[in-house]
């Protein structure tokens, strides 16, 4: 397990503490990230303030993050679909080399019967 940290990020000129699992250097690159959006739709459009930014920032995170989710399901279940299909596959396929072997002895069997009744 992960031990907590504290760390401090800096976004749009305010300190955050931060207390996470994960990395330091992990946080910090989330906070470097909001910044740099924050600041772009501020440049972008001077009337908008930090805080209608924050959350159309938040809004633009919360969409992608559902996007992703959902393609994460989609080829969870994408994948799930064509391990199926390859357990099926391979059934089918062990069958059939079953019905081969059958099949050879079979042939054999009537080739050696055949082979006794050219010999008469």
């Amino acid at each position: 397990m992960n031990k907590s940290a504290k760390v401090r990020v800096n976004i749009r000129g305010v300190d955050y503490t931060i207390v996470s699992d994960d990395n330091e250097e992990y946080i910090l690159s989330i906070g470097n990230e909001i910044d740099k959006k924050l600041t772009q739709m501020i440049e972008s459009n001077s009337k908008i303030s930090t805080t209608t930014a924050a959350v159309l920032c938040a809004l633009s995170y919360c969409d992608e993050s559902r996007k992703s989710g959902e393609n994460a399901d989609n080829l969870r279940s994408q994948v799930k679909d064509y391990l199926e299909d390859s357990s099926r596959s391979r059934v089918e396929a062990e069958d059939a080399r079953r019905e081969i072997d059958r099949l050879k002895r079979e042939l054999q069997t009537l080739r050696a019967r055949l082979a006794e009744l050219d010999e008469r």
